[in-house]
């Protein structure tokens, strides 16, 4: 099973993630900063969580295995 993860502490806010994979992650609506909305992406999802993970600017988000 992949876990998905998004370090808010890395992430700057650039929403990439939430407009490549809206059933994946959301923005704080008072920081901007990602949220997770699954730890746990089903297999049809995973090519989306990918390709989110690549656009990250920060590299905030990461699966694993990958």
């Amino acid at each position: 099973m992949t876990h998905l993860t998004a370090d808010r502490e890395a992430c700057r806010g650039a929403g990439q993630c939430t407009r490549l994979a809206p059933a994946l992650f959301d923005q704080d609506d008072d920081t901007g900063l990602v949220v997770l909305l699954t730890d746990s992406p089903t297999e049809a999802q995973l090519p989306t969580a990918r390709h989110a993970a690549s656009f990250c600017p920060t590299g905030a988000i990461t699966l694993s295995p990958p």
